[in-house]
């Protein structure tokens, strides 16, 4: 008689496939899975997970129970697999409440890594703004407050150093996602010293080796890394193309795995967040924080590939 298989079970399923691993007994084979890499923060020396969850347009779902409850199997697939941080904004519509009402019925919410930013001008539209993203969040103190895109970042500087000392956030950081942006991020790096610098990287978009990694670990800042897909361009690229046999060679079972294990094996990354809002693509992204990582000769060669493509 055929199996049958619920969804999680069916996504578990898919998991221990890509990882090779047996399929009979998969269940007690899925929960004994390792969690997946943590490194330092500088400034602190706490550790996080170097796999996320970023929350454009994924988490942007309103009131909807049937978007919310495949959400939430977002975030338990996340937790099963040792995830923290989730990355959101006032900019991403409906998705700071929705982390909020989600985590809050979660056993492991006050676990979580919460990190979100502040997208005005002017002092006190930027506090009121941030006191908004607190309470949609559910957050007395917020792990992490950005300065999305740079919007008046000298401005917000001022009340975040303050906020960090008063207790209301545990650390504060600049963003933004574009190249040519990178030179003003190590000067703020330089002159103000953030705790964490969030940016763009990708295999195909590394400007950040030019000098601005040089200069977080310099400064001892942490480092976050958006547009790992390049906004699914790299999906695009490699549609209907088989992985190379080589890349199990690093434990690289999926496109995606590829993609997010060269920006993780690149040393000064301390996390990456894709974005989803599927939960077989939530086990994929975190996998890629598990097994072995890309060595600089392996780097070069995934880099030729797709190239070649």
């Amino acid at each position: 008689m055929k199996t049958k298989y619920n969804r999680r079970e069916a996504i578990q399923l898919s998991v221990l496939a890509g990882l090779g691993l047996s399929l009979s007994g998969y269940s007690s084979a899925f929960n004994k899975l390792e969690k997946i890499q943590a490194r330092p923060i500088p400034s602190s020396g706490e550790l996080i997970p170097i796999v996320g969850l970023g929350t454009w347009q994924s988490f942007d779902v309103g009131n909807s129970k049937e978007q919310r409850d495949v959400l939430t199997e977002v975030l338990m697939e996340m937790n099963r697999l040792g995830g923290k941080m989730i990355d959101s904004s006032p900019m991403y519509g409906s998705s700071e409440r929705v982390v909020g009402d989600l985590t809050a019925q979660l056993d492991f919410g006050n676990a979580l890594f919460y990190a979100t930013k502040v997208w005005t001008s002017g002092q006190t539209a930027g506090i009121r703004q941030m006191q908004d993203s607190m309470e949609k969040m559910q957050r007395r103190t917020m792990d992490l407050m950005q300065i999305h895109n740079l919007v008046d970042w000298k401005t917000h500087v001022k009340t975040l150093k303050g906020w960090k000392e008063e207790g209301k956030i545990r650390y504060w950081g600049i963003t933004h996602y574009v190249d040519s942006t990178h030179a003003t991020l190590e000067n703020i790096i330089k002159t103000e010293r953030p705790d964490f610098v969030q940016f763009n990287y990708s295999i195909r978009s590394r400007n950040a080796e030019k000098s601005l990694f040089d200069t977080a670990e310099k400064y001892g800042v942490a480092t976050i890394i958006n547009q790992p897909y390049e906004s699914g361009s790299l999906f695009r690229a490699v549609k209907g193309k088989s992985l190379p046999e080589w890349a199990k060679e690093n434990d690289i079972h999926s496109w995606g795995q590829y993609f997010l294990k060269f920006i993780l094996s690149h040393k000064n990354v301390t996390c990456v967040i894709p974005g989803t809002s599927k939960p077989h693509h939530m086990i994929d992204n975190m996998t890629a924080g598990l097994g072995k990582l890309p060595d600089d000769n392996f780097r070069n060669q995934m880099v030729s590939h797709l190239k070649s493509l």
